[in-house]
């Protein structure tokens, strides 16, 4: 690993913002927060390497869950590699109350948005057992942090493993969760709804999450193997596959 650079040395922390990193728990976060308050920073290789963090973002994350301010910024590694690191924020910004991180949803909350929305990710679509299923806040909680009153599917939805990752990585990476954290602009991206948005973390994009489960895996063999055969990637294959079938498409 590179050297430590002087202006990311350790800071002269408030005694109230350290009693807050203290209060903090959870394995992982706690796992971050005592290398930031040890050495002043935290890189994702050491986030990889030493604590074997496969997501170093979502072990950041879990300290901005806990209410901690991060900053991101670069250093170089070990190799001379630009890498990503993490480094305590303005203590004035730590969210009153967050300490102690999200609300442990009871089974019943869980229960009724399957009972809403069906035992299936809301983003793909996929059906899965209800032990498979996480449930997400729609805004993320670094935005908006836990709605006011009783939550319901308009605030938090279902989402599967895979679909939380892809989440987590283009928030993560989207310049309103970055800079400006405006909960409006969450609440017309895909991520926080999937049938009815205008932007993906702020591009101009729509998407389609296809899945094919148990008997339907055969046809999307198929659908691959013609794909192979036109020397085309999939998605590109299935949309000139769309245009054929559809002829009143519009142009490109």
């Amino acid at each position: 690993m590179g050297k430590r650079k002087s202006a990311s040395s350790k800071p002269a922390l408030p005694a109230e913002f350290i009693r807050k990193l203290r209060s903090v728990k959870a394995k992982r976060p706690k796992t971050v927060i005592d290398h930031i308050l040890k050495h002043g920073y935290i890189t994702t290789e050491e986030l990889s390497s030493t604590y074997g963090y496969e997501h170093p973002p979502r072990a950041a994350r879990n300290v901005r869950e806990q209410g901690i301010p991060l900053e991101t910024f670069r250093v170089a590694s070990a190799s001379g590699r630009n890498i990503g690191a993490y480094r305590f924020g303005d203590p004035k910004e730590v969210r009153a109350g967050r300490v102690g991180g999200r609300i442990a949803w009871p089974k019943e909350f869980k229960q009724e948005l399957i009972d809403s929305d069906g035992a299936r990710c809301a983003i793909c679509m996929t059906a899965y057992e209800s032990r498979y299923l996480q449930i997400d806040h729609r805004v993320p909680f670094e935005v908006a942090g836990d709605p006011a009153g009783k939550p319901t599917s308009a605030d938090f939805m279902l989402v599967c493993g895979s679909c939380n990752r892809a989440k987590s990585w283009s928030c993560e990476h989207c310049p309103n969760w970055r800079d400006v954290r405006d909960e409006s602009i969450c609440q017309s991206c895909y991520w926080a709804s999937p049938v009815t948005y205008s932007h993906v973390a702020l591009r101009v994009i729509r998407r389609l999450d296809l899945t094919w489960t148990e008997t339907e895996v055969s046809h999307f063999e198929h659908l691959k193997q013609l794909a192979d055969h036109a020397a085309l990637e999939l998605p590109s294959f299935v949309k000139i596959a769309l245009k054929r079938t559809f002829p009143e498409l519009p142009a490109d």
